[in-house]
């Protein structure tokens, strides 16, 4: 399977593993207290302007820190354009975490940023 170029080759069963939601799709899944929204940009990038209540941790910080994240809560993931959370995504759904990912990232978001 290919998703924004990329080449899918781990999959569970015949489909991936995580949701895909539109950013327009967002409030809907954010109205649950029980989702973790989840920046993954650089600190730069997130002092310039997030979604709001999104927790800044950056790719590679989360990708050494994997282990600190809890597998009981829901998280929902975000980068630039939606690549690198979609990377990310695969990442954490292949080692048991409940994860969503933004299509298109911040860049497909139309609603007010925080700063």
């Amino acid at each position: 399977m290919t998703f924004y170029g990329i080449k899918y080759n781990r999959m569970v069963g015949d489909i991936m593993c995580f949701e895909t939601i539109s950013a327009k799709a967002l409030n809907t899944y954010m109205q649950s207290s029980s989702y973790i929204l989840i920046d993954l940009r650089d600190y730069a990038d997130y002092r310039r302007g997030h979604i709001p209540t999104a927790r800044s941790i950056p790719y590679d910080d989360l990708m050494n820190n994997i282990n600190q994240l809890d597998k009981g809560k829901k998280y929902i993931l975000y980068c630039d354009r939606g690549s690198m959370s979609m990377l990310m995504s695969k990442e954490l759904c292949t080692l048991g975490y409940s994860v969503i990912n933004i299509y298109g990232g911040i860049h497909a978001y139309r609603g007010v940023l925080e700063r």
